[in-house]
C-alpha cells in the first residue's frame, strides 16, 4: 500500500470512529498523516515527498497499532508520540502537561507583540507555563532576555525542563513552581512582560469536553463556573509584577462573554489570531491599577 492511500484509509478509519481534534491538528486527513508519518520514521512536513512511497509489511503494523490506539484511548496523538509541535518547533510532551496549542505562540513568531516592546524589554514571564513551550519560542525570538517560567504542577515543570534542555536555553529560562505569581512575590521580581496561557474553560464547557481534553491535566484547563477564577486573581496582582512600561499577554480563549462580565471597565487591547480577534488579549499596568481602584471605589 502506498503512503497516501493508508493516511486517507486511516482518515476514514478516524472520521468513522468520531474521534476528536484541537491538539496539533484540526481534521482527520492531517492527524491521519501525523500518525502515519510518524510511524514510519518520516518528517511530518515530508507528505509530497513520500506519498507515492509503498509501506514495508512492518510500517503498516505499526501505523495499524498507532491508529487503534488513537481511536480506543481516544488520547492525543501528541501524547502517544510524545511530541508536539509549536510554530514549527518540536516539543516533547506526556500526559504531564497540557498539549501545547497556545495562540500566544502565533503572536511570538508573527513579530505581533515586538512593537508593543521597548529596548529595555529584559525580563519575561511565561505563567503556567505547562511544558515551557511559550517560554522557550520567547527565548527564541528575543535573545536578549531571561525569561522565568511558571506552574503550580510540578508534573508539569518536570516534562518543561525537558523541552528547556532540549534546546539548549537552561542558561536563560528559569523554572519555578508555584501557584500563580507566588514565587515572584516572593522575589519581588518584576517582568517587562508576562506571558500567560492559564486555565480559563468554563465549567459548563468542562462538563462537555470531548475525551481528548479529558486526557489532560484538568487543572491546566478548568477555570471555575466562568472560566476566571485564575484570570480574576492575575489581573489583581499583574501590575504590582510589572515594570511601568511593562505588558501582560493573556489568553482567554472563547471565554470572551464571561471576561466582559467579569471586567467591563478594563481597558485591553485585543490580539488578531488564526481562532479569531477575540482570543488573547494585551493590557497595560496603567489599565490594570486603573481597574483596581474602580472596584475599590
Amino acid at each position: 500500500m502506498k503512503l497516501i492511500d493508508c493516511i486517507e484509509q486511516s482518515a476514514a478509519r478516524l472520521t468513522e470512529a468520531g474521534v476528536s481534534f484541537g491538539h496539533g491538528t484540526m481534521n482527520a486527513f492531517d492527524e491521519a498523516a501525523w500518525l502515519v508519518l510518524w510511524s514510519c520514521g518520516l518528517p511530518l512536513d515530508s507528505l509530497d515527498e513520500h506519498a507515492e512511497q509503498d509501506l514495508t509489511p512492518a510500517e503498516m503494523t505499526k501505523t495499524d497499532a498507532l491508529l487503534a490506539q488513537r481511536i480506543a484511548t481516544r488520547k492525543p496523538a501528541a501524547y502517544l508520540t510524545q511530541e508536539a509541535w509549536l510554530q514549527g518547533v518540536p516539543f516533547y510532551i506526556d500526559e504531564r502537561a497540557i498539549v501545547p496549542r497556545s495562540l500566544i505562540a502565533e503572536l511570538i513568531a508573527d513579530e505581533a507583540i515586538d512593537s508593543w516592546l521597548s529596548d529595555k524589554t529584559r525580563r519575561v514571564l511565561d505563567l503556567c507555563t505547562g511544558n515551557g513551550s511559550l517560554a522557550v519560542l520567547a527565548a527564541m525570538a528575543w535573545p536578549e532576555v531571561q525569561v522565568d517560567a511558571i506552574d503550580l504542577s510540578a508534573d508539569a515543570l518536570a516534562v518543561a525542563r525537558i523541552n528547556v534542555d532540549k534546546h539548549g536555553l537552561g542558561e536563560r529560562i528559569r523554572l519555578l513552581q508555584g501557584d500563580g505569581l507566588a514565587p515572584a512575590t516572593a522575589e519581588g521580581t518584576r517582568y517587562d512582560l508576562i506571558l500567560c496561557n492559564p486555565p480559563y474553560v468554563n465549567a459548563d464547557a468542562m462538563a462537555t469536553l470531548p475525551a481528548e481534553y479529558r486526557a489532560e491535566p484538568e487543572l491546566a484547563l478548568a477555570g471555575g463556573a466562568d472560566g476566571m477564577d485564575f484570570v480574576r486573581r492575575l489581573l489583581s496582582q499583574a501590575a504590582e509584577h510589572l515594570t511601568e512600561n511593562g505588558l501582560l499577554v493573556l489568553e482567554i480563549g472563547n471565554e470572551c462573554e464571561y471576561f466582559y462580565a467579569a471586567f467591563p471597565q478594563l481597558e485591553v487591547a485585543w490580539m488578531a489570531t488564526s481562532a479569531g480577534d477575540y482570543q488573547v488579549l494585551i493590557v497595560t499596568p496603567a489599565a490594570l491599577r486603573k481597574e483596581k481602584a474602580l472596584l475599590a471605589s
